[in-house]
C-alpha cells in the first residue's frame, strides 16, 4: 500500500508563489516509478499538472504551467514538491499528488492518490 499526504496549500495573491508537498509512506512506494501532480478547478475536470520520475528526476509539465511551476523530489524523505510561481487566479484548484508505476499524463496510470490540498489565488 501507498499513502500520500499533501500539504502547503493556502491563499496567495496573483503573482505570488507557493510550494505544496506530497509526503509518501508505505512499503510499496519505492517500487513506484513516478509521482504526478494534478488539479481540479471549480466546475472543471481534474487535469494533469506535472510529473517526475523518482529515479532520474526527469520532469514533464502541462503547457499551462510550464515555466512557472517546478516539480522536484527528495527521495530520502519520500517527498515530492510542486513549487508554484507567478500564480494566476486560474491556478485556483484542489491539487492532488498521485503515484504511478508507469508515469505519464494519463490519470489512469496513477494507482494511489492523496486527498488534495486547496490552493486559492486571489486577483
Amino acid at each position: 500500500q501507498v499513502q500520500l499526504v499533501e500539504s502547503g496549500g493556502g491563499l496567495v495573491q496573483a503573482g505570488g508563489s507557493l510550494r505544496v508537498s506530497c509526503a509518501a509512506s508505505g512499503s510499496a512506494f519505492r517500487r513506484h516509478y513516478a509521482v504526478g501532480w494534478f488539479r481540479r478547478a471549480p466546475g472543471k475536470e481534474r487535469e494533469f499538472v506535472a510529473t517526475i520520475t523518482l529515479s532520474t528526476g526527469n520532469t514533464y509539465y502541462a503547457d499551462s504551467v510550464k515555466g512557472r511551476f517546478t516539480i522536484s523530489r527528495d527521495n530520502a524523505k519520500n517527498t515530492v514538491y510542486l513549487q508554484m510561481s507567478s500564480l494566476k487566479p486560474e491556478d485556483t484548484a484542489v491539487y492532488f499528488c498521485a503515484a504511478s508505476a508507469y508515469g505519464g499524463v494519463n490519470q489512469g496510470n496513477y494507482a494511489y492518490w492523496g486527498q488534495g490540498t486547496q490552493v486559492t489565488v486571489s486577483s
